[in-house]
């Protein structure tokens, strides 16, 4: 009687590589028609991110059709039904009943937490860029039934999720070597931000920013050419035109933009930090609630959905991303204040008592909403200015997705896409970067990190900063160095640069004390600039003082020192008041020593 379940395993344990084998069929007969034509990595890479870009786009469109299949089941229909009840008293039932849908799908399926933007960066820091296929799946459900029924989430974060799925699938099917599949990902989540918004160039360095933590030039092609075909696929269903309308507003003053607008990035700022410690204190907050959990999500949507209608209809949606234009400034500041607040609190509520979706969007909304307020008490209170609050409300956006979601770069590019403005650039860059500058000071985590900050993951710039700190200096540096003497002729030295791959030559002296180093560029500028000099000069006259490591430092403080100085290469010496050399450690050092940790962690 034991034997049938065995055979029923072992037959399902041996369906799942058959159909791999068959997945991987025309794909391998793919990469062997690229080995045919000796294509380089680079244009592989560039095609497999036009084919995630159209999956991707192809994706968003099925995920948008599923936010309007929820939103007519749960808002139309049921709506229709419970006709003879107040509009006050059905809208916020049928909210709670979509997010207690959305929980009670992720919960029936066993779906751990995560599947938003800072899984999928943790899964490019420390997992080699692998995403499950069922749980995204089944997240990007609960997503579509929470917008689809009033909650206030964004749609930016399961589609970039799904087009990272894609790219990691990919990846992971043609057996691609980690860096590859982590590109890949980077391409899935590009394409899902450019479809969302139609922002190529946005979606683009939303990747590279913060999903990939890395503007190399490896990734920088492929990731381009998927955000602009995911942008491509998706204009024949969704249209040409921005994600939201664009309000008419008139030039921007030069005064103003040196004088006021620093004043909305601080604003910006102070907003940004208060909505992040909103959103991480929410789930404390939820957890006391007492009786069965069910009653978190359906007492949630019931929140959500007073806070909607107390908001006169602004923010009362499909689902889709829709910024009403009368929040650019087309009502008292003060009450578009409040809505930024209601924003604020109800995007907190929503994805911290069950429900599923992005951050991005709602972070636009609230900007809008607290930049078109700031801008009308402005104008009010300094007429001759001259401000528009319709600027305002748009810079706003770009403000506070810079503080909250800490993408500066990001923000500038997608309101600069939406509007096509050069005249409203600068005013973007200043508010911007002021508004990161600010939150920075007092937030110590984004929307993003602060999501893996409260699960004991530290990334930074794609790395796990927790494992960089873990790892020392004297377990990556590479001995086996060639160096020279101090007195060494320029003859020596060249001989000695001949025999090595390294850029960076040490100095030392017989009792190995660093003397300095020698660079390859300093080679060839004595070459070139001294002439004749140059045969009479040794080692010690070429030698530059340069920042040392020491065996105890971690590879996060050794990286530190190289980027702040632009170097390729540090020595590491036993101390700094004893510069005994010991050896170099170089960034490939550093790479290859995080690979091995990170191996053996995971």
């Amino acid at each position: 009687m034991v034997t049938e379940p065995a055979q029923e395993k072992d037959g399902a344990q041996g369906a799942r590589p058959a159909l791999l084998a068959r997945l991987r069929s025309p794909w391998s007969r793919l990469t062997g028609w690229l080995e045919a034509r000796e294509w380089d990595e680079g244009a592989v890479l560039m095609l497999f991110g036009l084919i995630i870009g159209v999956g991707t786009g192809l994706g968003v469109v099925a995920f948008y059709h599923l936010i309007d299949l929820a939103y007519d089941v749960f808002i139309v229909w049921l709506g229709g039904k419970l006709g003879v009840v107040e509009h006050a008293i059905y809208r916020p039932l049928l909210t709670a009943l979509g997010l207690w849908a959305a929980w009670f799908l992720v919960r029936r399926t066993r779906v751990p937490d995560g599947q938003n933007v800072a899984d999928v960066q943790l899964a490019v820091a420390k997992r080699g860029g692998r995403l499950r296929a069922r749980f995204v799946g089944v997240r990007t459900m609960a997503s579509a039934i929470t917008l689809g029924s009033g909650g206030s989430a964004g749609s930016e974060g399961p589609v970039a999720v799904l087009g990272s799925t894609i790219g990691s699938v990919i990846g992971r099917v043609l057996r691609f070597q980690q860096r590859r599949v982590k590109i890949l990902v980077g391409c899935g989540a590009a394409a899902g931000i450019s479809a969302a918004f139609n922002a190529p160039f946005a979606g683009a360095f939303f990747a590279l920013e913060e999903v990939l933590g890395t503007f190399s030039v490896g990734a920088f092609s492929p990731v381009v050419i998927a955000s602009v075909v995911g942008a491509l696929t998706v204009r024949p269903f969704l249209g040409l035109h921005p994600a939201f309308q664009i309000p008419e507003y008139g030039s921007i003053r030069v005064l103003a933009i040196l004088l006021l607008y620093p004043l909305l990035g601080v604003a910006c700022g102070l907003w940004s930090a208060f909505y992040t410690r909103l959103f991480f204190a929410m789930p404390a907050w939820v957890k006391r609630v007492r009786g069965p959990e069910w009653l978190r999500p359906v007492l949630g949507g019931l929140l959500v959905g007073a806070i909607v209608l107390s908001s006169g209809g602004l923010l009362i949606g499909n689902g889709h991303l829709a910024i009403p234009t009368r929040i650019f400034g087309g009502s008292a500041w003060y009450f578009l204040l409040a809505i930024a607040l209601a924003k604020t609190a109800a995007t907190a509520i929503t994805l911290n008592s069950g429900g599923s979706g992005g951050v991005f969007t709602p972070t636009l909304f609230i900007g809008a909403a607290l930049g078109g307020g700031l801008g009308l008490l402005a104008n009010q209170l300094l007429p001759s200015f001259g401000l528009h609050p319709e600027a305002w409300g748009l810079v706003g956006m770009a403000g506070l997705v810079a503080g909250a979601t800490r993408a500066p770069i990001t923000a500038i590019f997608m309101v600069f896409e939406m509007t096509d403005d050069y005249g409203i650039v600068l005013p973007l860059m200043i508010v911007s970067v002021i508004a990161y500058a600010t939150v920075r000071r007092l937030a110590p985590h984004g929307l993003y990190d602060g999501w893996l900050a409260q699960r004991g993951e530290h990334l930074a710039h794609g790395a796990d900063r927790a494992l960089m700190d873990r790892i020392h200096a004297r377990e990556a540096l590479d001995r086996n160095v060639a160096t020279v003497r101090p007195g060494a002729t320029l003859g020596d030295v060249v001989a000695v640069g001949a025999r090595t791959r390294q850029t960076t030559i040490p100095v030392i002296e017989d009792d190995r004390l660093l003397v300095g180093v020698i660079t390859y560029e300093e080679l060839r500028q004595v070459m070139l600039d001294r002439g004749d000099l140059a045969l009479v000069l040794v080692a010690a006259d070429l030698a530059e003082p340069t920042e040392v490591v020491t065996p105890r430092e971690s590879l996060r403080v050794a990286l530190r020192k190289m980027n702040a100085r632009a170097l390729d290469a540090l020595p590491v010496v036993e101390s700094e008041e004893t510069p005994r050399f010991l050896g170099m450690l170089s960034r490939a050092d550093v790479l290859a020593a995080y690979e091995r940790e990170l191996v053996q962690e995971v």
